[in-house]
């Protein structure tokens, strides 16, 4: 392989040259963006991410905003200020995160554009993906020197939280600028004015187009919406509705841009306190489901938006990001598959007869249930009674068939002693 050059020694792989280019000569004809996830608090507030808008003739930041991470709804927010602020510039250049560029190959649905991919086309702004982190090196650069300046900014103003920070990023921009900004090859300002005909906040939407059912309804991220009965909407059964989900929670169904009556009825259905008191005989059972609703969050749909950046919607939104809820979900099984491997140390009770073990009937958990335990909540109890289960299946079932392997040898050998015998007498 490496005498026909199908097989290169690691030491001899050459790295790939990244040489540098010139800045574009217009200020507003190409802004990088890039959203950057740290520790922007320290200890003083939770990890977030800030997203940044940085022009690449100028060097200057043209948008800073904290949001809780990188969404869809987050950048539909933050580029609707900066048009507002700004206008409408030539391209932004980003990464190739899912917001601006379809992840998945060989999609057969869809237009071949992302949600934010789809606005800027309405909005005539073009998006460019970038191949490698180095070609937009401005904005990777730039999100360097935040994250050192910025940091110790907070920190002398004793800012914890993403609100008071976002009031104070327009002071840290301009004082910014006036340090590193650079003038620009051409004066010339390319960002264009929003027409009158243009609603920028209308713009910035998630849209996806549903069917109506025959009852007059149509599913929406796991909610169903019943749409009000008249004389309009009733003959509206089997045709196509469009259904717009906002950054700031409204959500509107319309048909040929006339907006609909609806109510709602959310499929995910979220166990109350007020069912866990008013349910004597299922009130544990309902406690520990609340608990497992509150420690994981609503599942909603894959391909629908993520809310942890939406306010005031509809939907319930999750408390944590995706991929906080992944890691403890991940640990929550570790500390389960724990507990199922030492069951000496789970302080449960057993009866003096070897047969079964003690159960109280009313509230459904095992005796020696201690909440001041981890490793012997009811969560973890009842998981290792399901693995329990399993596993007397998985014996059960190898029980069987070792069963049926003894059955078929025996007749297997029953068959060759028919034969040998037959044979015999043959022979005789």
């Amino acid at each position: 392989m490496k005498e026909e050059g199908l097989w290169v020694d690691r030491k001899a792989r050459r790295k790939p040259v990244h040489q540098p280019r010139s800045r574009r000569e217009c200020y507003g004809e190409l802004v990088q963006i890039d959203g950057s996830e740290h520790w922007w608090f320290e200890d003083r507030g939770p990890q977030c991410t800030l997203l940044v808008y940085i022009d690449d003739a100028t060097s200057r930041l043209m948008q800073l905003k904290f949001v809780q991470s990188e969404s869809a709804f987050s950048y539909f927010a933050a580029t609707a200020e900066y048009l507002e602020r700004h206008g409408k510039p030539i391209a932004f250049y980003s990464d190739k995160h899912s917001v601006f560029r379809l992840t998945r190959k060989g999609a057969l649905s869809g237009n071949g554009m992302t949600q934010f991919g789809r606005v800027l086309h309405d909005l005539n702004i073009d998006i460019i993906c970038a191949n490698t982190p180095q070609a937009k090196g401005r904005v990777e650069r730039a999100n360097r020197t935040l994250q050192d300046r910025l940091v110790k900014e907070l920190r002398l103003r004793q800012l914890s939280t993403m609100d008071e920070a976002n009031q104070f990023l327009p002071e840290f921009m301009e004082d910014y600028n006036k340090r590193f900004a650079k003038d620009a090859a051409n004066p010339k300002d390319l960002h264009r004015p929003i027409r009158s005909e243009e609603n920028i906040r209308e713009a910035f939407a998630w849209r996806e187009e549903r069917t109506v059912s025959g009852s007059l309804t149509l599913q929406y991220d796991k909610v169903v919406f019943l749409l009000e009965p008249n004389d309009f909407t009733r003959e509206l059964a089997r045709k196509r509705v469009t259904v717009s989900d906002y950054p700031d929670g409204r959500l509107v169904i319309t048909y040929n841009g006339r907006p609909l009556s609806y109510s709602k009825f959310d499929t995910l259905r979220q166990v109350t306190q007020g069912a866990v008191v008013d349910n004597k005989r299922l009130g544990a059972a309902l406690a520990v489901i609340k608990q497992g609703q509150e420690r994981n969050g609503a599942h909603r749909s894959q391909h629908g938006p993520r809310r942890l950046d939406q306010n005031d919607s509809i939907f319930s939104r999750p408390s944590e990001s995706i991929s906080a809820l992944r890691k403890k979900r991940r640990a929550q099984k570790n500390a389960i598959k724990k507990a199922t491997q030492n069951v000496a140390f789970l302080s449960i009770e057993r009866d003096t007869t070897p047969s079964k073990r003690v159960v109280d009937r009313s509230s459904r958990l095992p005796v020696g249930f201690d909440p001041s335990n981890p490793i012997a909540s009811p969560d973890l109890l009842w998981e290792r009674e399901l693995l329990l289960m399993e596993r007397r299946n998985l014996n059960a079932d190898r029980k069987r068939m070792l069963l049926n392997r003894r059955r078929y040898n025996s007749q297997k050998n029953l068959k060759a002693m028919d034969v040998q015998e037959h044979q015999d007498k043959q022979a005789a």
